[in-house]
């Protein structure tokens, strides 16, 4: 119980509480992006959103934990259509890498593809549009890199 008070608060006032929260939030925004783009999120998505965020926060698990309840705060702001929609989303990351050029080395392609494994071959749309949104983030990230 107290873990979860503890989370319940972490969330609450992360802006205040969180070092780096921007970057944290960065990156869940670019995770959301994966998952958001079919509309819904599959429990392949889930555990390797775990695994991802354990990945880049393997020293520390409640921020791991934190990042992955920011994607599925996201997400669900996406999904119910509650002051974040899918193309602003996009916008959000593009003018922040833009603003904030330490973000750039926060797009980590080979993270973002573990979760395009998610989608099943037949769904050829949705492998498409997620290829597409990889292509974006990669071009960003080269853009920033030249610049």
């Amino acid at each position: 119980m107290l873990t979860s008070l503890k989370r319940t608060i972490m969330k609450m006032f992360r802006e205040f509480l969180v070092y780096h929260h921007s970057s944290l939030e960065f990156r869940a925004k670019l995770l959301t992006l994966m998952v958001s783009s079919n509309g819904e999120m599959c429990e392949c998505e889930k555990q390797k959103l775990k695994e991802i965020a354990n990945t880049i926060y393997h020293d520390d698990p409640d921020r791991a934990a934190l990042l992955v309840d920011m994607v599925k705060e996201f997400h669900n702001k996406i999904v119910t259509d509650n002051g974040l929609n899918f193309e602003h989303l996009i916008q959000q990351v593009a003018k922040e890498v833009k603003e904030v050029k330490r973000f750039c080395g926060k797009i980590d392609i080979g993270l973002l593809m573990q979760l395009h494994e998610c989608i099943d071959e037949e769904e050829e749309e949705e492998r498409l549009f997620q290829m597409r949104i990889i292509e974006f983030l990669q071009e960003l990230k080269s853009e920033c890199e030249e610049g």
